[in-house]
């Protein structure tokens, strides 16, 4: 398996077991408050939901959406609904989508944000998290739009990964994904603070859902997932109020890097910044149990989330004090 932020077990085993601060993902740390569950999601097969997916439609802005054991189902699922193709996926990204179109005969080719223009003519299949994780990078709508027309017109794919997307709604290209060839995936986990229920979407013309989702087969969502994300897809109030903290939390997040001589960037949920010697600052953070996403191989460079409360912005910044005076005699 890939390494991915998180795995708080691995941290432990290696530097013991610290009162960790968990700052390895991109998750919001205050997720939507979950309901209590009706008895019967427990006990009924969890047949697919009209109304979760007229809601998910509605939050994201989409015409059709299928909902998915998290966004990594359609991951996997993708790349085995075509005959091998050219696929070109941005790197750095999320390492998952590179992965899983290695695995099933595609070509592969990863090419940096800046090249994916040239790229796109020795394409079939292009993969794009946007904004991107780890850099928090954007391609704007306009831009994706055109892509997307290019491929379609050879029977290609533009696939949008927008993980990350829910405090950047204007970015979206998921209201155009009727299109033929373009695919959105959306995901409950990071904004709504949900990533333990495995719930994402896809958004995509109804033909190509109806196969990823035959694919896929019955009962992918459990009940109770489908009774919580109907919730929090439905309650605008937590959602309005959960955006405006985020973008402030992140611009906080990134003025106290700053501060300490370290120019990020990134997006509302997390930032990123290339370090010459990433593992160093990685492990200076862990001695101290704040665990955060080092970067080793597309590029090298650290990953840093938002801190849970006041209490862990403090731990946060005494750790970077101590790590810019580190050389200090």
């Amino acid at each position: 398996m890939l390494e991915h932020g998180g795995n708080l077990r691995t941290a432990a085993l290696r530097f013991g077991q610290h009162e960790w601060l968990d700052l390895s993902t991109g998750i919001n740390p205050h997720w939507y408050p979950a309901p209590v569950i009706a008895a019967n999601a427990w006990h009924r097969l969890p047949e697919p939901s009209p109304e979760l997916a007229q809601a998910a439609a509605s939050f994201y802005g989409a015409p059709l959406m299928l909902p998915v054991a998290g966004t990594q189902a359609a991951i996997q699922a993708l790349p085995r609904l075509r005959p091998p193709s050219r696929v070109t996926v941005s790197a750095p990204s999320y390492a998952e989508h590179a992965h899983h179109w290695q695995q099933h005969g595609h070509t592969l080719t990863q090419t940096a944000y800046a090249e994916l223009e040239q790229a796109l003519e020795h394409s079939d299949v292009m993969v794009i998290c946007n904004p991107n994780n780890p850099t928090g990078a954007c391609i704007p709508a306009a831009t994706l739009l055109r892509w997307s027309q290019q491929l379609a017109e050879r029977g290609g794919w533009l696939v949008v990964d927008e993980a990350f997307g829910d405090t950047t709604p204007e970015n979206s290209v998921a209201a155009h994904s009727q299109q033929p060839g373009l695919i959105v995936l959306r995901s409950i986990g990071k904004f709504f603070g949900l990533a333990g229920i495995r719930l994402g979407f896809v958004a995509a013309a109804p033909q190509l859902l109806d196969a990823l989702a035959n694919l896929l087969g019955p009962w992918t969502v459990s009940g109770p997932a489908q009774q919580i994300a109907l919730d929090a897809l439905r309650d605008r109030t937590w959602q309005e109020h959960t955006r405006t903290t985020l973008q402030a939390s992140g611009a906080r997040l990134q003025r106290l890097l700053a501060m300490h001589g370290i120019a990020s960037n990134g997006s509302a949920l997390f930032q990123w910044w290339a370090e010459a010697e990433p593992e160093a600052f990685w492990q200076h953070m862990a001695e101290r149990g704040i665990w955060v996403r080092l970067f080793t191989r597309a590029a090298r460079g650290i990953r840093l989330g938002l801190p849970p409360d006041e209490a862990g912005w403090r731990r946060l910044e005494t750790a970077l004090q101590q790590w810019t005076h580190k050389d200090s005699p």
